[in-house]
Formats: C-alpha cells, structure tokens, sequence
C-alpha cells in the first residue's frame, strides 16, 4: 500500500511539471471590445414592459389607441382616471369584453397621449402594480355599456 501511494505521489509530480511547460509565460493579448461592437454602440433604454414608449406612440394611428388598465378593480382604474384629469389627460372610462384584454380600462383621447411621459407611466405602475398598456384597435371593441 505504502508502494502504491508513493508511485501516485511521483506520478502527481510529473504530471504538475508536465502541465506546467504547457502553459504559456506571457498572458495573452486581448482586442478592444470596441472591435467587436462595432454599429452596435448605442444603448437604448426600454420601460419595465421592455417597450420603449415613444416607440409605442409612433405606432399609434388614427385607427388605432393607447388603453391603459386591466385586470384590477374598477376603484383602482376610477383613481388613475381621477390622476390622469387632474394633469389634463383626457380619458374615458370602459368595460371591455374580449380575448385577452378583459377588465377595466381607460381609453386616451389621441391629444393626450401626448402628455402621458414615461416618468408618469412609471409612477403610475409603482402605484397600481397591476396596470398595463395596450395598443387597441379603436373601432369594433366590445364594451359592456
């Protein structure tokens, strides 16, 4: 047994010399990351949707309208209402029946959508955590009224 440990010492031994001529003494020389970027430099900023904002206006048409709202109670969806005329923004109030945007939700007047900043939208969903944004087709929505 003694044999056998000191025969696997030796072999240890010469197996740390032998990985160590395999290594190289210089470190070795890296690019800048600026090569590898290369038009890929910009960072663009996303809200905690991952939805830039001003890209969802910019995908606003005549046809089409920002809602906020959801599934949260209509108490919750009465007080963003009441916040948002208090800063001018113009909105109405809706049931609305359909697939996946069921709930309570608030239709923007399309001059106001301009008003509703992304500072707003935030502090908006820190207080309502439920709140969500949708892009709607204006006509052919199913409202409970």
């Amino acid at each position: 047994m003694r044999w056998i440990f000191l025969l696997l010492a030796m072999l240890n031994a010469f197996y740390y010399v032998w990985h160590q001529q395999e290594m190289p003494l210089t470190p070795k020389e890296a690019s800048p990351l600026s090569l590898y970027k290369g038009a890929q430099q910009d960072i663009r900023l996303l809200n905690e949707d991952g939805v830039d904002l001003s890209e969802v206006r910019s995908r606003l048409n005549s046809t089409q309208c920002l809602y906020l709202g959801g599934d949260m109670p209509e108490s919750e969806v009465r007080a963003i209402q009441q916040r948002l005329t208090s800063l001018d923004i113009q909105t109405r109030f809706s049931k609305l029946m359909g697939d996946s945007i069921a709930g309570y939700w608030l239709k923007i007047a399309p001059g106001s959508s301009r008003l509703l900043d992304e500072l707003l939208l935030k502090a908006l969903k820190q207080d309502f955590p439920l709140l969500k944004n949708e892009i709607i087709s204006c006509a052919g929505i199913a409202t409970a009224e």
